[in-house]
């Protein structure tokens, strides 16, 4: 049975709430704050039936062991086993090309939240990284996601090189993403069954990910500056893969 886990903010309890109520096993809400989308939020969870308990902001804090919780905070239980073989199922019954996002070693939670939120946007079909040196969904990973780690299907493999490897056979185009590359992002075609391998800021792709790649693509730069943060650099890939798509 999976474990339960905290999420926080009200991005997150919301979409937990109007997608998965019934795995939400406890609330906690700073009643005394005055903010009117908590309390819109509050509302909400009344109103379908949900027991809250009152906190303050400090008791909050110390649950989470953070502040950034937004005066609200959920125990939440996902009775879906995100694994190999829910992609596999997945791959099987999608209605169009396969749409993937793949995370090497991206091990800040902020930055893995903020993919997962854009993955969610831009309509991607599930989220992989490998489960050794990447970040996990902790509650940090889980708020910024804004409730996206409630949608979207994050899978974690042993073995992401074949992984990758399976996803070939499977006629999915893995396109690779660096600075170093000479060929656009804007120039690579987008359009069918495709991952994105973003690898980790600074250190880019490891080696045996970037050589099972199809293609590897840069982001055009203009400034000083050399390279974005993982997090915005695969928002622009992802939405010049939506824009061709």
């Amino acid at each position: 049975m999976a474990k339960p886990t905290l999420i926080c903010g009200i991005h997150a309890v919301d979409t937990a709430l109007r997608n998965d109520q019934s795995n939400i096993q406890a609330i906690w809400v700073d009643t005394h704050r005055k903010n009117a989308r908590l309390q819109k939020l509050t509302t909400a969870l009344k109103k379908a039936g949900c027991v809250i308990q009152t906190a303050t902001a400090e008791q909050l804090t110390a649950k989470l062991n953070s502040n950034k919780h937004q005066g609200v905070i959920a125990e939440y239980i996902s009775t879906v086993s995100y694994n190999t073989d829910y992609l596999d199922k997945l791959l099987k019954n999608l209605s169009e090309p396969p749409f993937l996002l793949i995370l090497d070693g991206v091990t800040d939670p902020h930055n893995l939240g903020a993919c997962l939120r854009s993955a969610e946007c831009a309509g991607v079909h599930a989220v992989i990284t490998p489960k050794n040196n990447s970040a996990s969904l902790t509650p940090t990973a889980r708020k910024v996601a804004s409730g996206a780690a409630e949608t979207v299907p994050f899978i974690q493999v042993t073995n992401l090189n074949r992984m990758l490897t399976q996803l070939k056979k499977e006629g999915i185009w893995l396109i690779g993403t660096s600075d170093q590359a000479t060929q656009s992002i804007y120039e690579t075609d987008l359009t069918g069954g495709l991952a994105l391998v973003m690898g980790a800021e600074g250190k880019g792709l490891r080696r045996l990910t970037e050589e099972s790649c199809d293609i590897i693509a840069a982001i055009p730069m203009a400034g000083q500056v050399s390279s974005l943060n993982i997090s915005v650099a695969t928002g622009v890939c992802l939405f010049e893969a939506v824009r061709q798509r």
